[in-house]
């Protein structure tokens, strides 16, 4: 019998929102339970490049892990600047598009809802969800420049994560099964590399859900700079698919596609693994 194997768009929503969940308690899951630990140390530990560097990789597998595991049924954006520059591009419809960012919207606050589930609610008010902020951003270069800074380095961070995006999961000449490994490792870098100043989000979903919920639970945040985590990753990852579009120039159509990633980039990992 010849079954079709093409993913229902229901089946996309469900993919996208357990795999954004997902992210989000892993990921930002690994903040908090960075500060819990160094909160509850004796006495209080500093915050250190190696507790920056077991993040970054948290949100290394994490990301590698969904992209091998829901990959080849949604195309595995998690993200919402993903969906939407792909829609841009009219790699998917608006209408799958807004499919994609209701499902991430909502896997962004289950993901942060497990966290204040596994720390408790009023544990996870105080110690925080992992939301991001460009607090630091402002103590460094000033309030006139806070706003600025945030936006231009979460617009040129997303711009290289979809233009690397594009290279290994969306080119249908990239390798086959390791665009998992280098979207998460590129992630890891740019956590390393601006981590202080924004807490790199690059995802509007990631962002938004543990900031709602630590609102709502009674903690602290100011929900305007969430529209950093917006206007940045939307713009730059627009740009980046564009600037990929016109480096690529003649467009390949050697592999089937699946959300706008090319089906090849995520199967058959094992066989190109050492």
């Amino acid at each position: 019998m010849d079954l079709d194997r093409t993913p229902t768009l229901t089946q996309k929503f469900v993919a996208e929102m357990l795999g954004t969940s997902f992210l989000t308690w892993i990921g930002a899951g690994s903040i908090t339970a960075s500060v819990f630990l160094l909160n509850g140390a004796k006495p209080a530990l500093a915050f250190s490049m190696a507790d920056l560097g077991m993040i970054a990789l948290a949100f290394a597998f994490a990301i590698a892990a969904m992209v091998y595991t829901i990959g080849h049924i949604s195309g595995c954006h998690i993200n919402p600047a993903v969906t939407f520059s792909f829609a841009v591009t009219r790699r998917i419809s608006w209408t799958e598009a807004g499919v994609y960012w209701a499902a991430q919207i909502i896997g962004g606050l289950l993901g942060a809802l497990v966290i204040a589930l596994s720390f408790g609610w009023t544990q996870a008010a105080t110690t925080g969800l992992g939301p991001t902020d460009f607090g630091n951003a402002i103590t460094l270069y000033g309030t006139g420049g806070g706003w600025i800074v945030a936006i231009a380095m979460e617009t040129i961070g997303t711009f290289f994560l979809l233009l690397v995006i594009m290279g290994t999961a969306v080119d249908g000449r990239a390798p086959a099964g390791w665009a998992g490994l280098i979207i998460g490792l590129m992630v890891a870098g740019e956590i390393f590399a601006f981590g202080p100043i924004t807490n790199v989000a690059l995802n509007p979903a990631r962002a938004f859900g543990p900031a709602l919920l630590q609102v709502l639970l009674g903690g602290k945040y100011d929900l305007s700079h969430v529209i950093v985590y917006f206007v940045g990753p939307l713009l730059g990852g627009t740009l980046g698919v564009l600037t990929y579009d016109f480096l690529q120039r003649a467009r390949t159509t050697g592999s089937r596609a699946i959300g706008g990633v090319a089906e090849s980039a995520v199967e058959n990992v094992s066989s190109t693994l050492p």
